[in-house]
């Protein structure tokens, strides 16, 4: 819903949206945080100008989020979203100078990606038996594929049969804002992939993906987070036990294992280092632990 007074908005969106290439879920957190922030500027500042918002505008609504509770995460990304908003002004010359130049995002404590061990991990593919019919055979499949691949949520529901590499033995990855991304697998992996393939008990015409439910549709996100939950839940007692526990196993365990940094990086089709980094805090936490362990003045 555009914002009365601020069509560029809606401009700005397109621009993510059809260039950029963002997905749906970004474009409506960018969307969601324009329309708060113009929202508030027309309650309490009678809708000003684009080219007449300053830092004290920004500052103002920022400090009423924190009033209201809302995370220094949360907020950080809604900055984030101001930034690119008013980047865009300028470079579409609608704006001369971004009033953002001067804010300061608020520190976010950092918390160390949770992960399954390795040895549960091996307890959950080795041990535990899953139910001996398709519904079984895709949620192992699943399971295995995440912690294998370090893939999204997204990316893995989505994947195509032809994004399969059987002779390379490698996945290619459609990741965020488009990119693709090319990660190795094991050949047994790759078998497997294969034989659930051909033995897919439905194929409903359109449907390309690898994964399929009984009936023969793709995958449903809830679904996914429901048996990957339930699969977990027998080997970890870790508090969260969602696909994305699966990716930080998948990393984490790369770097306890001597991966080079910018190798994790590129599986994880991350943009940037600093979100790799994270990885390292963990890394480093093992090696404190195996100090306490075995060094006698520990």
């Amino acid at each position: 819903m555009p914002v009365p007074h601020y069509p560029q908005i809606q401009s700005f969106l397109n621009y993510i949206r059809f260039e950029k290439r963002y997905s749906q879920h970004t474009l409506l957190s960018y969307q969601n945080d324009l329309e708060q922030f113009f929202a508030y500027l027309a309650s309490q500042f009678d809708a000003p100008a684009l080219d007449k918002i300053t830092a004290m505008f920004i500052r103002s609504w920022l400090a009423e989020l924190k009033e209201e509770g809302i995370s220094s995460k949360t907020i950080n990304r809604k900055i984030s979203t101001l930034r690119s908003f008013f980047k865009y002004a300028m470079k579409t010359g609608v704006l001369e100078q971004s009033p953002m130049t001067t804010l300061v995002a608020p520190k976010i404590s950092k918390r160390l990606p949770s992960f399954v061990e390795e040895k549960d991990m091996s307890t959950l593919f080795e041990y535990v038996s899953f139910e001996d019919n398709w519904k079984g055979k895709t949620e192992r499949l699943v399971l295995l594929l995440f912690y294998s691949t370090g893939m999204r949520l997204s990316e893995l529901i989505n994947l195509k049969e032809s994004q399969l590499d059987p002779a390379s033995s490698q996945v290619k990855v459609v990741g965020k804002g488009n990119k693709e991304r090319v990660i190795p697998v094991s050949k047994e992996l790759m078998a497997e992939l294969q034989s659930y393939i051909a033995d897919k008990p439905v194929r409903l015409e359109g449907v390309v993906t690898v994964f399929i439910a009984e009936k023969g549709k793709p995958l449903q996100p809830r679904a996914v987070y429901s048996f990957v939950k339930n699969q977990l839940s027998k080997v970890t007692t870790i508090q969260k036990k969602s696909p994305h526990i699966l990716r930080h196993s998948f990393a984490t365990h790369l770097m306890n294992n001597g991966a080079d940094l910018n190798a994790v990086k590129e599986l994880l089709g991350h943009s940037s280092l600093a979100a790799t980094q994270i990885y390292t805090h963990n890394t480093i936490e093992k090696l404190k632990d195996v100090f306490k362990k075995a060094h006698p003045k520990a």
